[in-house]
């Protein structure tokens, strides 16, 4: 599955509501360098490459969120990096 560019585009004044009206409702999780370079690490350790690395870096924050549920549309890519996580993964 590809990503769609949205049409038309978002203005920047939407584009910020929306962002922060998801503030409101989610509580923000940072990661530290531990968790990029660990990431990007084990990554390259088993061949992980491209937008793939995205994939990782967050299935690490819900890991450290400690996530009931992660959705995404991308299914397949990310049991294949968390297959310890596959019984979470959804689409929404």
């Amino acid at each position: 599955m590809t990503a769609l560019p949205v049409k038309p585009a978002i203005p920047p004044e939407q584009a910020q509501l929306f962002v922060e009206e998801i503030r409101l409702r989610l509580t923000p999780l940072a990661m530290d360098s531990d968790d990029y370079f660990e990431t990007i690490r084990e990554s390259a350790e088993r061949g992980v490459t491209s937008g793939r690395i995205y994939d990782a870096l967050l299935l690490r924050c819900a890991r450290k969120a400690k996530s009931e549920t992660i959705y995404t549309w991308n299914l397949k890519h990310f049991q294949s990096l968390a297959p310890d996580l596959a019984d979470r993964i959804r689409t929404p």
